[in-house]
């Protein structure tokens, strides 16, 4: 057993309690964006967005992701859970 500043056996139980919180998560994951997903938003954030791009600065590199999540994916792009229109058009249908 190891002896740590707080006492014996503290970090061999810090080690088992990460390992199961790790685990805990792992299973929450299960049905929420899945890693299939996410690789096919990370390949439309990167041709979409930054491709053939080169930033000078991080904070232009920031600001590129920024407008691309806020006005072009979140705004403007067609989204297929709301029957493939963007979500502004779908809010003007709901409101008029």
């Amino acid at each position: 057993m190891r002896i740590g500043v707080f006492g014996v056996g503290w970090l061999d139980n810090k080690s088992r309690m990460n390992r199961e919180v790790h685990v805990r998560f792992r299973e929450q994951l299960k049905g929420a964006l899945t890693r299939p997903a996410m690789e096919s938003w990370n390949h439309s954030f990167k041709v979409e967005a930054i491709h053939g791009e080169r930033f000078l600065t991080r904070s232009a590199a920031k600001y590129q992701t920024f407008d691309y999540i806020e006005v072009y994916y979140n705004r403007k792009r067609l989204h297929s859970k709301l029957g493939y229109v963007s979500p502004e058009n779908f809010e003007a249908k709901k409101v008029a």
